[in-house]
């Protein structure tokens, strides 16, 4: 009875100790600080949108903070393009909340809106003098190839990764279909990401059954 106590007793002190890890990390202000530098850095240097955002949240988040892995962010990239909303608040806010929490996931979201808020009134009213100057046109123009080569080596990326988890085969066939229903058929993308999602989730039950049905079989022989 006593060293049942002790046990409850221990088992509690550990639970404690690391509920306290958890909200010092949640409060550590180094965390803080990197989760606000890096996506204001993502809000002031995506120029362009969404799109031009994800390639830098990617570096952000992936290479430089290691707050996740290639697969992870994968996913919440998938997920969070079914959803309404710009893509990248709803990253900032998910990955915020993953690595600090409630204040983590309001740091991210003002750090990745500030810049623009802070940037479109400043230049707003400068630029609006200068709009049909050959300069400010130039600056949309230069930017767009930049763009078009983050997203292509983002796409790369997420390529050769899909290839080890489904083989060359089926993510060529997969890449192909995408291309035709999104461009020529005009499927939207938050569609499409949505049946593949439900596809997989119905494909990882139907392979639990088989398995437990295999077991049971193994256990009956």
């Amino acid at each position: 009875m006593v060293s049942n106590k002790k046990v409850e007793i221990n088992f509690t002190a550990e639970n404690q100790t690391h509920l306290n890890m958890n909200t010092s990390k949640k409060w550590d202000l180094k965390n803080q600080l990197h989760l606000f530098l890096a996506f204001f850095r993502v809000g002031i240097l995506g120029y362009g949108g969404g799109p031009s955002s994800i390639p830098l949240v990617h570096k952000e988040v992936v290479q430089k903070y290691q707050w996740m892995a290639d697969d992870e962010f994968g996913d919440i990239l998938a997920l969070a393009n079914t959803l309404p909303g710009p893509i990248a608040t709803k990253m900032a806010g998910y990955i915020g909340f993953r690595v600090a929490g409630i204040t983590g996931m309001l740091n991210a979201v003002l750090a990745t809106i500030l810049p623009t808020i802070v940037l479109i009134v400043v230049l707003l009213t400068s630029l609006r003098t200068f709009k049909d100057q050959p300069w400010v046109a130039g600056m949309t123009r230069a930017v767009v190839p930049v763009v078009g080569v983050m997203l292509a080596v983002l796409t790369w990326q997420f390529f050769s990764k899909s290839k080890n988890g489904l083989g060359w085969k089926w993510s060529v066939i997969l890449v192909v279909a995408s291309i035709v229903l999104i461009e020529p058929l005009n499927v939207h993308p938050g569609i499409l990401i949505f049946v593949l999602l439900v596809g997989s989730l119905v494909k990882k039950d139907k392979q639990k059954t088989e398995e437990s049905r295999a077991v049971k079989r193994k256990d009956t022989v």
